[in-house]
């Protein structure tokens, strides 16, 4: 497990296994490739981020993810595969977060977004461009840092 303060000042723990928290993981966010590329979705307040967001009720965390996807890129999951999960110890509310990562077969065009301006292609290194202004401050933190060195390591991106 890995240990961090986020930009909020809550502490965060990540661990690469399931149930590893004794909360259950109530919201998901989701790496997603296609064709080589990150797919990322435009929050029109935060910037570039992971499409993600909360499990409603009766859904797994599987369905949440292709959903929340969906909704927010137009992305329709080829692939969807569980990577982790994270605890965000915030005073008031305290959640957990399951991470996946999806290969994406193909983006459709829609009309609305839901809560985003659609998505984004990015085929630079996410690891370095996160920190640019134009991302979210969600892709800021040790969870995103974390992640991306999991999916190299485990050879998890396809060159």
């Amino acid at each position: 497990m890995f240990e961090f303060t986020d930009q909020n000042g809550c502490r965060v723990t990540l661990s690469f296994t399931r149930n590893a928290f004794s909360l259950p993981a109530r919201h998901v966010l989701v790496f997603c490739r296609y064709h080589q590329n990150w797919l990322l979705t435009c929050h029109p307040k935060r910037g570039l981020e992971c499409p993600g967001g909360k499990v409603e009720t009766g859904e797994t965390l599987e369905q949440a993810a292709v959903r929340e996807v969906y909704e927010e890129t137009g992305a329709v999951v080829d692939t969807l595969s569980f990577i982790g999960e994270y605890y965000v110890n915030q005073p008031e509310n305290p959640f957990v977060k399951a991470v996946f990562f999806a290969e994406i077969g193909k983006i459709e065009k829609k009309q609305h977004y839901l809560e985003t301006n659609g998505p984004t292609l990015f085929d630079q290194d996410l690891r370095t461009e996160r920190m640019n202004p134009r991302f979210s401050f969600l892709m800021k933190d040790e969870v995103v840092e974390r992640t991306l060195n999991f999916l190299e390591e485990n050879e998890w991106l396809k060159q």
